[in-house]
């Protein structure tokens, strides 16, 4: 494992200007396709459930990346990502043993690797804000692990980083690459229920609340104030970070230092669906209230159940809410409903057999790994870029505040500003502890 190095800011950004100076990836047309220099470099930063069983393999298996380097401060994740990686590697090229991939404890340490080109950011959702940009501002392209921020105005500051370095950003959300969903969204954006008038968007019920809990010893593997990073000092406990030497879901999820729950969790999958298909996922709503339930104590706070109500200028309704995954447009002429791992139904049922003609609006058909890798190789905005990714975000942040100042609030989704309550307006950002500020 490489040792941690003290990188001051002034060394951290005199090595930026390098890495912007440099091509991401060299066209296939100077070496060939499969000249491994053409290969994307991958930096996977965050080593938890999620990289490990979803976001590692694909990057793995692709013949236009490679996994050139590793993060987590957990060592213990490190080691079992790295010995994966090599395996990997050794195996596809029938070596007994590969070179190690390299590790690093601290992301800074690997956004000054040479070789990465690109990083996958699979960290909690707090530190999602400062690595992309940090990764941005370094030159990389980043995919990075949904809900993208912890606040509107840290999504405004992302789409800002990514305009200004002129990077591909991705949210790695896989809901616009299953079949059904974007079938959802073509129907109804080729008009084939009429006007819409209402959506409404389910998700699944999140944990109940955890009892107080002691402060414990830190782990051994794990760097626990490199974890917190920028969110405000707090003793550990397990429930509060992660179980050791486990890919168990995690207790930071329920904590809103580091997580706002299932509002922004599931819902930045399913209320994107309502964006693309309601045709407003670059702006938002303009009304918004709800209600919720939050646990009464104990270390965990998000909440446990809600009910969001929004309206579009347009004066589409959208009703968001705890239940299951779907999203359901209704129109003047029909209805459509697209359940996760359901598939599609609809009314009238001949929906479902309408054939769309060349001139219509066709979604793009790519995978959510493949997307990212495409949007690299050919210098162009992904799927679900920073803007519209910030927007989803926003709505589902929008929500909560709503329901934690009580009232129906208005929205101005050009300004970004709440414009009847200046305390809503407050609680557009958040503090960072220093000096994880961006």
């Amino acid at each position: 494992m490489a040792q941690r190095r003290n990188v001051t800011r002034r060394s951290f950004l005199g090595g930026i200007g390098a890495a912007l100076a440099a091509p991401a990836v060299v066209p296939a047309s100077v070496l060939g396709a499969g000249a491994p220099s053409n290969r994307i470099g991958i930096g996977m930063i965050g080593l938890g459930r999620q990289a490990y069983h979803a976001n590692l393999m694909p990057f793995l298996r692709s013949p236009d990346t490679r996994v050139v380097a590793l993060c987590d401060p957990d060592a213990w994740r490190l080691e079992n990502a790295r010995k994966r990686v090599d395996a990997h590697y050794a195996a596809a090229s029938k070596a007994k043993t590969a070179s190690p991939c390299p590790t690093f404890r601290d992301f800074r340490d690997l956004l000054a690797h040479p070789d990465v080109d690109a990083v996958m950011n699979s960290t909690p959702d707090h530190w999602h804000i400062p690595i992309s940009i940090a990764a941005l501002r370094a030159g990389k392209d980043v995919s990075c692990e949904k809900p993208i921020t912890l606040s509107i105005a840290e999504g405004r500051a992302l789409c800002t980083a990514v305009e200004r370095h002129a990077r591909v950003f991705r949210v790695d959300s896989e809901f616009r690459s299953i079949a059904y969903f974007r079938r959802a969204c073509e129907l109804v954006l080729n008009g084939r229920i009429g006007k819409v008038r209402t959506i409404r968007t389910g998700v699944p019920a999140g944990d109940r609340g955890c009892s107080p809990q002691p402060a414990m010893p830190v782990p051994r593997e794990l760097d626990y104030d490199l974890w917190l990073g920028p969110a405000p000092l707090a003793p550990y406990t397990l429930n509060r970070v992660h179980t050791p030497h486990s890919y168990a879901r995690p207790g930071w999820m329920r904590i809103r230092d580091y997580c706002d729950g299932m509002i922004c969790n599931w819902g930045t999958h399913l209320n994107d669906i309502a964006q693309w298909g309601n045709g407003t996922e670059r702006t938002g709503p303009v009304e918004v209230e709800g209600s919720g339930e939050y646990p009464t104590d104990g270390l965990w706070n998000v909440l446990l159940k809600f009910e969001c109500r929004y309206k579009f200028a347009s004066g589409v309704d959208l009703i968001y809410c705890i239940d299951r995954p779907y999203v359901h447009f209704e129109g003047t002429d029909g209805w459509i409903l697209a359940s996760y791992g359901r598939g599609l139904d609809a009314h009238p049922k001949s929906l479902l057999d309408s054939v769309l003609q060349p001139h219509e609006i066709h979604l793009p058909r790519r995978s959510d790994k493949g997307d990212f890798i495409y949007a690299v190789k050919n210098r162009i905005e992904s799927m679900e870029p920073a803007e519209v990714g910030h927007r989803t975000t926003s709505l589902c942040q929008l929500g909560l505040i709503a329901i934690d100042r009580g009232k129906k609030l208005t929205w101005d989704p050009d300004a970004e500003r709440f414009t009847n309550d200046e305390t809503a307006n407050r609680m557009l950002t958040r503090p960072l502890r220093s000096p994880w500020t961006f």
